[in-house]
């Protein structure tokens, strides 16, 4: 069994502060984090394999050099080798664009791996964008079957049975091979690296692939050229200031006050 698990080098949204002035993200000094939804997508993808312990986990993420930190930290977790695409022709790339060069950058991979791969498991959205779309555009320009909102996933005979979220609970999906599955938060947290694996990771050599590399690829499909979504404009919401402050010279003034207001409103 041969897994691919996308993931991506975004900010720790809990520390994540807007300048007040320009109105955008203020990134220094700001963590970054393997996108949680990609850590469930490599859970399921581990727990395959802690039942089939030839299962191999392959992670692939787009992205500038610095995104190697959260490929070694899914190293250090569960996967055996990790690929990094990366070319400044890549930058500014939209949901489109992102997941036309993951389909190529999987292409190349399958070729130096020596084997295709069976599932490609990835988060359900990245949480700096939340679009949820990369995964099921990966699908299509790979025309592979997918299933969303994964919980966990087995191997069976005829294929991947898939536990997912639906509006009313859960349900379970058999696809065949090879397929695209993306994944939400399970009900148990992910596991965490060992000491052996970190030390492993801090040392593993992970292979770039440059827009050179990806026989094929058209580069007017990457990138801002291949990026149909623009922003126009981001802004932050005014803060309102919610109830109202009675601040009489006296308790009883304060409770009359309240009265009048609570009667105008059709309260009381």
């Amino acid at each position: 069994m041969n897994i691919l698990v996308c993931v991506k080098q975004v900010p720790d949204t809990n520390e994540i502060k807007i300048d007040p002035v320009t109105n955008t993200l203020v990134r220094e000094g700001v963590p970054s984090i393997v996108n949680p939804f990609d850590g469930y997508a490599l859970e399921a993808a581990a727990r395959i394999k802690d039942k089939d312990p030839d299962t191999r986990i392959v992670v692939l993420s787009m992205g500038p050099k610095q995104a190697e930190a959260a490929l070694r930290e899914c190293l250090a977790i569960a996967a055996d080798k990790a690929y990094l695409a990366t070319d400044r022709a890549f930058g500014g790339s939209d949901t489109l664009a992102t997941s036309y060069i993951l389909s190529r950058a999987i292409k190349k991979v399958e070729e130096l791996e020596g084997a295709k791969f069976d599932a490609i498991f990835c988060g359900k959205q990245a949480i700096d964008g939340d679009t949820a779309q990369v995964g099921p555009e990966l699908a299509e320009h790979l025309n592979y079957p997918q299933v969303t909102y994964g919980l966990e996933a087995a191997v069976a005979s005829d294929g991947l049975h898939v536990l997912r979220e639906a509006e009313d609970g859960n349900e379970v999906i058999g696809v065949q091979f090879p397929c695209v599955v993306t994944f939400t938060k399970p009900s148990f947290d992910p596991r965490f690296p060992t000491i052996k694996r970190k030390m492993a990771a801090r040392k593993a050599q992970i292979t770039a692939l440059t827009a050179a590399d990806l026989t094929g690829i058209d580069l007017t499909r990457a990138g801002l050229k291949g990026s149909p979504t623009k922003v126009k404009r981001t802004f932050v919401p005014p803060r309102k200031q919610a109830g109202v402050v009675v601040k009489e010279e006296t308790v009883e003034a304060s409770a009359h006050r309240l009265f009048e207001l609570l009667s105008k409103a059709h309260v009381i």
